[in-house]
């Protein structure tokens, strides 16, 4: 077989792109075109962008500047946009510490500007700059603030588990709502707004299930105070700002929101994060849980009341804690929570431990030792995180909150009633007739690699060639199935042992290839030699549809790798499983 090489292509670079958005109303748009860090949410790899916004009223007030890659590069643009004028006020939605470089630049200035932010990312704010006299006007309810020009600027805090410092401004000047991480994309291009909103709806849902999904409850409270305002734009904190897709995204948040608040099942996820590795980890669990169907409430447990926590331990049906370590040690706040575990918990309820850390894990082993102790049963293997953790890390430990959940969902369903047989069964029987070919899908990523075995395959197009997959939700290769993406699919033979090696199931992380046969596409992805044919294929679209999403990919090439094998085919007694 001959294997090709794909070329990579040559990236851009970085930039800022501006343009005026409303009366005295700039957006700056910091754009990087490649993947930028390795949090799941950038996973789609298009790029993202920062974006800052400038007001101009009677003062000056600049939102959101970005991290320290853009710093030169930014601050240049501002100046010509501020020609003479200076910053009066820089309003933070949020505070990270990369952004503190370019704060710092800022804070040189002849006239510094003074801050405008929520009581925890004041607490950030000076401890990044300790030895700065700083200016910080705190928003602890809903307030407003007038720049002049009609620019009577309105403050909401919206603080969530992820982003406790969380913070919406309302500029009735202009209806725009600049909304932080909410309604944003990690999509990178020249399009400011979102004309065509539709090409924007995976990414918008993809960012939504990675960010907010798990805390469903804040989000929740958040979108009615944003109801509450009239607005007419979203500016988020990434991707383009939502002007004519507006009440369709709306509406969007509210029913995904919906979904997560009703699903019959809830994991109870606590941790804390001192450099944002263990917050990035508990994100990758809890999407691997919200995509198996169960629902998560995230608890940062730095800024939550122990009655909480308590509330949420006794009404989960398990939990998962984790923990950085910190000159040995467990950060007070997760002491005391795990306290509250052990004094709430029922020993009943699965339990799971994470964690980073620098040169130790003592705060994992704390964890760990005393739930072993204390007579709770682990449904996942604990995951210890040395450092910040890679693409292939973040994907093992997604498998791991999926296989978590699924140990729920079976619990769960072992003690449900069995219904009596009727129209539903006779009805399943009939569709488990429906028989597909036996196929092997696989995808690689950087350093991830994986593969499922599929039955639910159909040619759907002859010109151009194309087919459709489905692919449950909770399936580890559903995160490397979005638009554009690649991948082989790997048509079996009847009688040869491939179907047996991928009906296993695999631990997180687990090499799915190991003992096999295997080369590599020019896709850059598995061709299984033992396979009867293969197509590289290219995903078009996909489409959800209840329990599973629909891929439709076009075939770019393929071959017939065994011309004597006939296609394996499946076939099934009910079509109510697999």
């Amino acid at each position: 077989m001959t294997i090709a090489t794909a070329t990579p292509p040559t990236a851009k670079p970085r930039d800022v792109q501006v343009m005026p958005i409303g009366p005295g109303t700039t957006v700056l748009r910091s754009r990087t075109w490649e993947r930028l860090k390795f949090e799941i949410e950038y996973s789609l790899k298009k790029g993202t962008t920062a974006n800052a916004y400038l007001i101009q009223g009677d003062q000056v007030a600049l939102i959101d500047p970005p991290g320290q890659t853009f710093t030169d590069v930014f601050l240049n643009k501002l100046a010509q946009q501020l020609g003479d004028r200076a910053i009066d006020y820089v309003i933070l939605g949020h505070l990270n510490a990369n952004r503190a470089a370019t704060i710092e630049r800022l804070l040189e200035a002849s006239q510094p500007p003074r801050f405008i932010c929520s009581n925890p990312a004041a607490i950030t704010l000076r401890s990044l700059f300790p030895d700065r006299d700083l200016t910080i006007e705190v928003v602890r309810s809903e307030e407003t603030f007038d720049l002049g020009q009609g620019h009577l600027l309105k403050f909401i805090p919206i603080p969530t588990p992820r982003w406790p410092d969380g913070m919406v401004t309302y500029d009735p000047a202009s209806q725009i709502a600049f909304t932080d991480k909410l309604y944003g994309a990690h999509v990178c291009g020249d399009q400011i707004f979102d004309e065509g909103w539709q090409i924007y709806e995976d990414d918008r849902r993809f960012y939504y299930d990675c960010l907010h999904a798990s805390q469903p409850k804040q989000v929740s409270t958040a979108l009615d105070k944003l109801d509450d305002l009239p607005a007419a734009t979203y500016a988020p904190g990434h991707g383009p700002i939502v002007r004519y897709g507006f009440a369709e995204l709306r509406h969007a948040y509210r029913h995904w929101t919906q979904q997560q608040t009703e699903k019959e099942l809830s994991v109870a996820l606590i941790f804390a994060s001192a450099y944002g590795n263990t917050a990035a980890v508990a994100q990758s669990i809890a999407r691997g849980i919200t995509k198996a169907g169960v629902a998560v409430e995230s608890i940062n447990c730095e800024y939550l009341d122990p009655e909480e926590i308590k509330g949420a331990i006794e009404k989960c049906a398990g939990f998962i804690i984790g923990s950085p370590t910190l000159g040995g040690h467990a950060p007070t706040q997760i002491q005391t929570a795990l306290g509250i575990v052990l004094n709430s918990a029922d020993k009943s309820k699965p339990a799971g431990v994470f964690g980073s850390f620098g040169w130790s894990g003592e705060a994992i082993d704390l964890l760990e030792n005393k739930l072993q102790d204390g007579g709770y049963q682990f449904a996942m293997p604990t995951i210890r995180v040395k450092f910040a953790p890679t693409q292939a890390v973040l994907q093992q430990c997604e498998e791991a909150g999926t296989d978590f959940a699924q140990a729920l969902q079976r619990a769960n369903k072992r003690r449900a009633p069995k219904p009596a047989a009727g129209t539903a069964d006779r009805t399943a029987q009939a569709v488990g007739r429906v028989v597909g070919s036996l196929c092997v899908v696989t995808a690689s990523q950087d350093d991830v690699q994986t593969a499922m075995l599929a039955s639910w395959v159909s040619q759907a197009t002859f010109k151009p060639p194309g087919v459709t997959i489905a692919v449950a939700k909770e399936r580890a290769i559903e995160s490397l199935m979005h638009e554009g993406s690649q991948f082989v699919l790997n048509v079996l033979a009847e009688g040869k042992q491939l179907r047996r090696h991928f009906m296993k199931n695999f631990p997180p992380g687990a090499d799915r290839f190991e003992g096999l046969q295997v080369e590599t596409a020019s896709n850059g992805c598995p061709v299984l030699t033992d396979a009867l044919a293969f197509l590289e294929c290219t995903v078009r679209s996909r489409m959800e549809c209840g329990d599973h999403w629909v891929v439709y990919a076009t075939a770019n090439s393929g071959k017939v790798l065994d011309t004597t094998g006939v296609t394996a085919v499946h076939h099934r007694r009910s079509g109510s499983h697999y």
